[in-house]
């Protein structure tokens, strides 16, 4: 007998649906009380029984995918709307401080030319 966590697995039930076992174990949507009582049930359930509950836990795995896709794809957008943000207010930024420090060089250029200005006027 296998143990996987709380869950008590035996081996024959293992070997003999290990795909399905597996899909029980990953599913999203079961606690471990209802993962082991399906693991328990197995072995006597039909062919079709089977192949309905391996169906349903394809459909959640496949559902669960294309949430986290959707939301990663959605989480990326955002990240990239924010880094646009962030990209403009940091070229913001330097365009200002580039704008005061080209006024402070402009007054400091018209303040000399003032001065040579004022000493030409008064030779």
């Amino acid at each position: 007998m296998a143990t996987s966590g709380q869950l008590i697995i035996p081996d024959s039930t293992r070997k003999q649906f290990s795909a399905l076992v597996d899909l029980i174990l990953q599913s999203e949507s079961m606690n471990d009380e209802e993962r082991q009582y399906w693991i328990n049930i197995l072995p006597i359930m039909t062919p079709d029984q089977i192949t309905n509950l391996e169906g349903i836990l394809h459909n959640e795995k496949q559902q669960l995918q294309a949430i986290d896709e959707k939301y990663a794809k959605h989480v990326q957008e955002i990240s990239n709307e924010e880094l646009i943000k962030k990209t403009e207010s940091e070229r913001k930024n330097r365009r200002e401080e580039r704008q005061t420090s080209e006024q402070a060089i402009e007054a400091e250029e018209q303040a000399a030319l003032d001065d040579v200005l004022n000493q030409i006027q008064n030779l």
